[in-house]
């Protein structure tokens, strides 16, 4: 994963429960998984801003 093996993972795992605390790591990932799942979708389908921009060339 990323070249990352486990020790480096355990490492990055550590420090950000340290910065950022047990209770907050679901959140940030609850967060960043919304956050994925819509850009995805947004490259899926093209919203309507774009679709004008391209009627206008």
């Amino acid at each position: 994963m990323f070249g990352l093996g486990w020790p480096e993972i355990a490492v990055i795992s550590i420090v950000a429960i340290l910065i950022f605390g047990p209770k907050k790591i679901p959140e940030l990932g609850t967060a960043l998984g919304k956050s994925l799942r819509g850009f995805k979708e947004e490259m899926k389908t093209p919203s309507e801003e774009n679709n004008q921009e391209e009627e206008k060339q």
